[in-house]
């Protein structure tokens, strides 16, 4: 049957009704005619008034045979005899066909000119396969039990005499324009520039794409095509991605920059900007399906197994967990019953798909066969690569002399083209971008400077175009400046997330933490920020951490105190805590830490209920706390309540880091004891014993216990 064919192959905007796949079954022989009837009413009505640019004599052809099975329905409907059984099994499949029938027209109706261009043989093929099944209906149908009129009868036969004589039909016409709008990417492939006058020839005059509109919707339907690829649809994700980069090559070529939802007016910026940044970042930088995330790591699974209670996690981190002793697992608490590890593929082709269709890296593991070969093919063709070379050319000019709404739109192009591949984010810099797109960051224009800062964003993931946009003059500042004071939230936002991407080089860190007002912004957005951008500005100050010079400024700058409110944040405290161990490794970090009152309560807490990386971070905090804030601060942690049974319970349940830094810390407190037991001079304020707090000896009796392993 072709429902499994048309349902596999054909990309639809929205699902199809329940009746697609389900045939009346309660239905009494009348109101099952009724019902078909209704529907072929409904077919022919819709359709026969319809203008089809392509599959035009398929869909005609169809809609005449439909006209005939309604008038035998009619027939049948008007007659009102009793149908045998066999009829009415009959009349069950051919509401099943009706109704892939409409699915076909609809498709036809409302594709892409291009997509139907590169489906041609496989619809034409849908088509056949409906005048097949057709033929079956009419071939089996007992009509020697059902009384029909005469005329009636006499179109039926007819019809069958047609269907028999049918075959699958290609329009020559279509082929033509299918072989020039491949040919078209042969050029590219072979490193030549189509001729602009054949260009506009086969969009303009050809499939009557007469403005940018028309050219964008035909874009977006081939990207949807990509979004939602399966593996055994031709073309493959590689070519399909070369035709996008072709079309939208010669939108920008053909009608210029001529945007018909563009204009000052702030509806219209309203309209542009839904569409726009913060969706697209917040998916394909940030937020990653739960279901794709290892439960140790909470990263993006690279090589997804299922160990033995069911549960997936990645090779790596289940590798780690057991090698480090652990019999149970981490997600269920449940005992391992063996230790074998079977790969999850369904789960990792998801993956694969989800990173391909939001451009996110991925690096398949060694000995990967089937899903390699599935990345392999949606690696960036040549054709693909010339296109997008040859668009940025056209955008970059346009950045540098066209009128401001130009240079939204080419800003907005630069960010899509950016946002996936090294190579197109390489040569979109050399060809001079940044330069021009830092000037659009002090657009007044909302949406121009959001689409500015966040191709800057996407620019700066290539590692070589960070040396270029920190090497251009005031750069930094303007993507400062739109940290502090952008025009909207999602422009602040993706200017933390650039300022992350930078400070990946260390050699940066040191001056991003300088830029006058870069950590206060950063701050300020981890304690008032949407949840993403306390995650961007979290994120970065956790880089800018890493740099020992710049603890004083951070500290100056109130970071210390937003990290420690951080650590009551789900979302952010892993990182918060992590920055924050850092910081404390010197001495006026650690001072600056002790103040905050929320501090030790709040590592204490993560250490309760965090994540395992989580809790390696608040216990390595607490540790470095110790090891650089003095006797006073040492007594500040070591008085923290149910800090003991938090430490044995790590020493046995924790990640080896975190039972490496448990134990050291236990070491820490039992030295102290010791210390303190004996009289020594510990040099806690008021050091006497009569002068301490009498229930400080009780509260750390049971860590002076805990057996501490060697690690």
């Amino acid at each position: 049957m072709a429902a499994a064919a048309i349902f596999s192959s054909l990309r639809r905007r929205r699902s199809p009704s329940l009746e697609v796949f389900l045939a009346p079954v309660d239905l009494s022989d009348v109101a099952l005619v009724r019902t078909l009837a209704i529907v072929a009413t409904e077919l022919v009505s819709r359709f026969s008034q319809k203008s089809f640019f392509f599959q035009r004599r398929n869909s005609r052809s169809l809609i005449r045979k439909l006209e005939v099975c309604l008038v035998f329905l009619d027939c049948l409907k008007d007659s009102g005899a009793t149908l045998p059984h066999t009829a009415l099994l009959c009349l069950k499949e051919l509401y099943l066909l009706l109704y892939r029938s409409k699915i076909l027209l609809d498709y036809c109706s409302e594709s892409s000119k291009l997509w139907m261009l590169l489906q041609n043989h496989s619809i034409s093929g849908h088509f056949n396969d409906l005048n097949l099944e057709l033929l079956t209906f009419f071939d089996v149908f007992p009509f020697e039990e059902v009384e029909l009129a005469v005329d009636v009868r006499e179109q039926v036969e007819l019809l069958q005499k047609q269907l028999r004589r049918t075959r699958m039909f290609v329009d020559e016409f279509d082929e033509v324009l299918r072989a020039r709008f491949l040919s078209f990417l042969d050029e590219f492939e072979n490193g030549r520039l189509p001729n602009p006058s054949e260009l506009r020839e086969f969009f303009v005059d050809k499939l009557k794409i007469r403005n940018a509109k028309c050219c964008r919707a035909e874009i977006e339907f081939l990207e949807e095509q990509i979004i939602n690829h399966e593996g055994d649809v031709e073309p493959n994700l590689a070519v399909l991605n070369g035709f996008v980069a072709f079309t939208r090559y010669s939108r920008f070529l053909l009608f210029g920059f001529e945007e018909d939802e563009v204009d000052s007016g702030a509806g219209n910026q309203k309209k542009l900007k839904k569409n726009l940044i913060s969706q697209e970042i917040a998916e394909t930088l940030l937020t990653i399906p739960r279901d794709f995330c290892c439960p140790i790591s909470l990263d993006l699974m690279n090589d997804p197994v299922i160990i033995s209670t069911g549960q997936t996690y990645d090779r790596s981190s289940i590798t780690r967990w057991m090698e480090e002793g652990h019999s149970t697992c981490p997600k269920t608490g449940q005992l391992l019953v063996h230790t074998r590890l079977a790969p999850n593929r369904a789960l990792r082709n998801l993956i694969i798909q989800w990173c391909i269709a939001h451009g996110v890296p991925y690096d398949p593991p060694e000995g990967m066969d089937a899903s390699a070969e599935s990345y392999a093919m949606a690696s960036p063709t040549r054709a693909a690569l010339e296109a997008n070379r040859a668009t940025a050319i056209i955008l970059i000019q346009q950045l540098s002399i066209g009128s401001q709404d130009a240079k939204s739109i080419a800003a907005r192009e630069i960010r899509l083209l950016a946002k996936t591949g090294k190579e197109n984010r390489a040569f979109i810099a050399e060809a001079g971008a940044i330069p021009h797109l830092q000037k659009l960051l002090a657009s007044p224009n909302t949406v121009a400077q959001e689409n500015s800062v966040t191709a800057m964003l996407n620019l700066s993931i290539y590692d070589k175009n960070k040396s270029l946009i920190m090497s251009e003059v005031g750069c930094l500042g303007s993507i400062t400046k739109v940290l502090r004071s952008g025009h909207s939230t999602e422009a602040r936002e993706n200017a933390a997330a650039t300022l992350f991407s930078l400070s990946a080089v260390h050699d940066y860190k040191k001056r991003i933490a300088e830029e006058s007002g870069a950590v206060e912004a950063l701050a300020g957005l981890l304690r008032d920020g949407t949840p993403r951008g306390k995650k961007d500005a979290v994120t970065a100050l956790f880089n800018l951490s890493t740099h020992t010079d710049n603890c004083v400024r951070m500290i100056e700058a109130g970071a210390v105190t937003a990290l420690v409110g951080a650590l009551g944040n789900e979302g952010v405290a892993e990182e918060a805590a992590g920055a924050l161990a850092l910081i404390v490794r010197q001495p006026v970090g650690a001072e600056a830490v002790a103040k905050e009152e929320r501090a030790v309560a709040g590592l204490i807490a993560m250490m309760r209920c965090g994540t395992p990386r989580g809790k390696e971070n608040a216990v390595a905090a607490l540790l470095e706390l110790c090891r650089s804030g003095g006797a006073a601060t040492t007594e500040q942690v070591f008085k923290a309540p149910a800090l003991a049974g938090l430490l044995q319970m790590l020493l046995f349940t924790g990640t080896k880091r975190a039972r490496r830094k448990a134990a050291s810390l236990a070491r820490v407190f039992q030295r102290c004891e010791h210390v303190v037991m004996h009289g020594v001079g510990y040099a806690y304020p008021s050091n006497s014993a009569s002068n301490r707090d009498s229930s400080f000896a009780s509260e750390v009796s049971v860590p002076i216990s805990i057996s501490v392993p060697v690690v």
